[in-house]
């Protein structure tokens, strides 16, 4: 798990251009300062500073992770800053949010907003992005989680988490083991997202491409009936397996090589239409952007250990 207090050490020694002057800042040790320096490095697998007798000098990775850094330091301060003042934070937002999300860390999400906020009331709205954006933009609800950025006037938009698509298939069903192709994958109906996002519009053109003319495309927004679907052997399925963990090790579902072009990340966002009362709404977005960015670096470490 990567300690924030190891990132806000990078970033002062970063902008300060010495451990000595990060340690003066941040009231410890050069020693100390060292030491968190180097576990983020260990954690991130990358080095972040070059080290000389004038100091220490960020490498390109080093620059790159920076404004990352800034951005994490900044949300905590928002947190800090807003939870001093609960009164600020009372009334009621309605949230909009992708499924995925719902698999991932809203629940997470929703306990730290409880605690530090317990006068504020949220109405959940569970949909796809399609529908989210179009419920934000005529103001039906205040913030969207979903696969963004929205390009529309007076929207910000925060990058949440990036996960990425995959062909996952029953063990039974008759593909495979190896490498399938894309004219025996659409030998089944193909389940994945609804017919006006994004991955269903790409496996289509992928298809036709191919020489499928008329593919056979089962879309919805309920991920909880892609799954259904495809644990009963209707079909494969073009999903995010991040909230597979369970079916996958259990190999009530398995992953399907499929020799095709490489499946587009999904990429998430909280969205809001900027605004005099937008502010509740700036604050959950940098308070999700932490936890997807804790339940990111969580499920790394998972994999390392695995």
């Amino acid at each position: 798990m990567i300690d924030l207090r190891n990132i806000e050490t990078f970033f002062w020694a970063a902008a300060l251009g010495s451990l000595r002057a990060a340690s003066e800042k941040l009231g410890t040790t050069q020693p100390a300062v060292s030491q968190r320096i180097a576990s983020l490095e260990a954690a991130l697998g990358v080095r972040l500073f070059e080290r000389d007798a004038r100091g220490v000098k960020l490498t390109a990775k080093g620059h790159e992770l920076l404004a990352h850094a800034e951005r994490m330091i900044e949300a905590r301060r928002d947190m800090i800053r807003a939870a001093k003042d609960q009164s600020t934070m009372a009334g009621t937002l309605r949230i909009g949010v992708a499924e995925t999300i719902v698999q991932t860390f809203l629940p997470a999400l929703i306990e730290k907003i409880h605690t530090a906020y317990p006068a504020l009331v949220l109405e959940i709205e569970v949909d796809s992005t399609h529908v989210l954006q179009t419920h934000l933009m005529s103001r039906q609800i205040d913030l969207a989680f979903l696969m963004g950025p929205v390009l529309e006037a007076r929207v910000e938009n925060l990058p949440l988490c990036t996960y990425p698509l995959a062909w996952v298939v029953k063990p039974g069903v008759p593909l495979g083991p190896g490498p399938v192709t894309l004219a025996e994958v659409a030998a089944f109906p193909i389940i994945t997202y609804p017919s006006n996002s994004s991955p269903y519009r790409v496996v289509r053109d992928m298809l036709m491409r191919a020489g499928i003319s008329t593919p056979r495309m089962y879309g919805s927004a309920s991920l909880s009936m892609v799954v259904r679907m495809v644990l009963d052997g209707i079909g494969p399925a073009v999903i995010t397996p991040v909230f597979l963990g369970r079916e996958l090790e259990r190999g009530d579902l398995r992953l399907l090589d499929v020799t095709s072009d490489p499946l587009p990340d999904l990429s998430f966002t909280a969205s809001w239409i900027d605004g005099p009362d937008s502010f509740p709404s700036r604050v959950i977005a940098r308070m999700a952007q932490l936890v997807a960015e804790g339940e990111q670096a969580a499920r790394e470490d998972r994999g390392r250990g695995a």
